[in-house]
């Protein structure tokens, strides 16, 4: 039996807890090689000590909280760069977040690089002056749709935030030039500004804002309707090196200087909308396909009128890298502008295209379409009275096999449709 027990005890094995073993710098390690979000929540799930290491390495977080509660986050995600307190338009609650909210994330989170607060309809000037006197670090932030802000608050945020290079104030209706003033002296790094639907900038503010920002590589100015060629010259001039979307649905006064000004300047020009734009006519169409046949993916121009079949036909057959393109509403186009296609030679990467709305295109134009483009995924004919579901049936049309065909309006537009 003896020698039995001295067997027994050669075979013991010592047990060590890991945390015994791994310090806190070996367990980051561990958690910083971990891609998926969901292992790093199950990392934080071990014990209270993986939990705490998990809290302080997280970058990101979308919350739901009042000042109280922000305070407890802050405490706990020591290390956050991007904070996400936006509302939906269907379940935004009033007030929401507030300037006292602001006050406790500018006092609290100082490495904070991100924040999001669109529709967030409490907030005000106050909140946000909270925000640029405290986050020198920040480098985005959405305020879309919060309507009570003004110039004055933003620009203390451009005052205190050089570093800012995304700025989203869609549906700031109070916001004006001396706001494209304030960022183009202090926010050099600009590259991504929405500015959807403040009607209250000009082409003088828009000018003034390229003085010093001119590395804009998306601006969406949709809706800005006091907007005209002067200040889309002056964009196109000062950002052509980094300009890569330009979005200007409904500017009524952007014109055919517009469209030869990009041509002449932005030549790596990716996405383009000038839906709505009634003043754009062919000759500069051609020219803006010239100079960007290869890097053009993204066209909308519904409804601009003045577009035939000469200009459309040139820009299928020199943007080879196009994928969306919408052409509803322009009522002059035929089939004539798809003459070159239907030939093996001559194949598009089309992905999305619209052509409601386009009374004189029929099932013929649609079939030689079809034969060039064999990675569609989505084409709307609604209401374009030529074209039925019947009439490509009986037309032998074959459509690829992924492609979603629009004929009523029953289908929703894809995400990719701009």
């Amino acid at each position: 039996m003896a020698g039995d027990d001295s067997h027994l005890q050669n075979d013991v094995v010592s047990i060590y807890c890991i945390n015994d073993r791994l310090g806190d710098d070996e367990l980051r390690a561990v958690l910083s090689r971990l891609g998926d979000d969901k292992d790093k929540e199950v990392f934080g799930q071990v014990c209270k000590r993986w939990l705490r290491i998990q809290s302080t390495e997280r970058k990101k977080l979308c919350a739901r909280a009042g000042p109280h509660m922000l305070r407890r986050i802050a405490a706990r995600f020591t290390r956050l760069h991007e904070l996400d307190l936006s509302q939906s338009v269907s379940r935004s609650f009033y007030p929401g977040v507030t300037d006292s909210d602001l006050s406790v994330i500018a006092t609290a989170f100082s490495c904070l690089r991100i924040l999001n607060l669109q529709n967030c309809k409490g907030i005000t000037d106050k909140g946000l002056t909270a925000i640029g006197s405290s986050l020198s670090s920040l480098q985005s932030l959405d305020v879309s749709y919060c309507r009570k802000i003004t110039d004055k608050g933003l620009s203390a945020v451009a005052e205190g935030c050089h570093d800012l290079r995304t700025l989203h104030l869609a549906g700031c209706r109070f916001v004006s030039d001396s706001l494209m003033k304030a960022l183009s002296k202090n926010c050099h790094y600009v590259e991504d500004l929405g500015l959807q639907g403040c009607t209250n900038i000009t082409n003088s503010g828009l000018s003034v804002l390229v003085e010093g920002c001119r590395r804009i590589k998306y601006l969406d100015i949709n809706k800005c309707s006091n907007i005209g060629d002067i200040g889309i010259s002056s964009v196109s001039e000062a950002c052509s090196l980094t300009l890569r979307t330009l979005k200007l649905l409904d500017c009524y006064k952007v014109g055919d200087d517009s469209i030869l000004s990009l041509a002449n300047y932005c030549k790596n020009l990716e996405t383009l909308v000038i839906g709505g734009c009634r003043n754009i006519s062919d000759e500069p169409m051609k020219a803006l396909a010239a100079s960007c046949s290869n890097s053009l993916r993204k066209l909308r121009m519904d409804w601009c009128l003045n577009i035939t079949d000469s200009s459309l036909d040139c820009i299928i057959s020199k943007c080879r890298e196009l994928e969306v393109l919408d052409i509803g509403c322009c009522e002059e186009l035929t089939d004539a502008a798809f003459q070159q296609l239907g030939s093996e030679n001559f194949m598009l990467g089309m992905k999305i295209l619209k052509v409601s709305n386009c009374p004189k295109i029929t099932v013929e134009g649609i079939k030689k379409l079809m034969k060039s483009c064999e990675y569609l995924e989505y084409l709307d004919v609604r209401s374009c009275p030529l074209i039925t579901k019947a009439g490509c049936e009986e037309a032998g049309i074959q459509f690829p096999e992924s492609c979603k065909i629009n004929f009523t309006g029953s289908l929703a537009e894809p995400d990719m449709l701009l």
